[in-house]
């Protein structure tokens, strides 16, 4: 048995004006509708690469960091004595809280400017205490204990706070933002060898 309305080349749904072939149809007569959802993607995706970007950078140079430090220590002062590098279990925990928590601060950020519309400037003052403090206390682990260099940190916290502003202009834009860990780790290695 047959029925008129519905045939083989159409389903119920695009007979009612619900289905895939209208929304198609309509997309395709609307051209802008297209437009507009490629700028959003497009935002998107520049958005994500923004946010995500230091935390993906931070994982991977973890591994490198000390290397860094080593060289501009050596070029700071190459008498002085030499910082000691991170055993490999406690710098890939400390990458990994590093990543965890910059993901965590970036998620934050994202929602503050969804719901609050201050995102810019909780990126900057968020990621500027972030990065300060962890780039901070990895030089500062070179050649203190953990709690001795937490309590360092404690105690210069404007000053790692303004260091970290400034990480966190250079994580700000983008691709420049794939060398913040080189950038960031020299920074803070130089701030804390120039302390008293």
């Amino acid at each position: 048995m047959e029925i008129p309305w519905l045939d083989r080349d159409c389903s119920v749904p695009a007979r009612l004006g619900v289905g895939p072939t209208r929304l198609f149809t309509d997309a395709r007569r609307a051209h802008w509708l297209s437009w507009i959802l490629s700028i959003v993607v497009a935002l998107g995706l520049i958005a994500s690469m923004t946010l995500l970007a230091a935390p993906t950078a931070s994982l991977v140079a973890s591994f490198y960091l000390d290397n860094i430090a080593d060289a501009v220590e050596r070029e700071i002062n190459p008498l002085g004595p030499p910082g000691r590098p991170l055993p490999l279990p406690a710098s890939l925990s400390v990458g990994l809280r590093f990543a965890a928590l910059s993901l965590l601060v970036n998620l934050a950020v994202i929602a503050l400017t969804l719901f609050t519309g201050v995102g810019f400037v909780a990126f900057f003052v968020l990621n500027g205490y972030l990065l300060g403090r962890e780039y901070f206390e990895l030089a500062a682990m070179r050649h203190l204990p953990f709690p001795q260099a937490v309590e360092l940190r404690r105690q210069r916290s404007f000053d790692v706070f303004i260091a970290g502003m400034i990480v966190a202009v250079f994580v700000a834009v983008p691709l420049l933002n794939l060398f913040t860990p080189l950038f960031a780790t020299a920074f803070m290695t130089r701030m804390m060898k120039r302390l008293p």
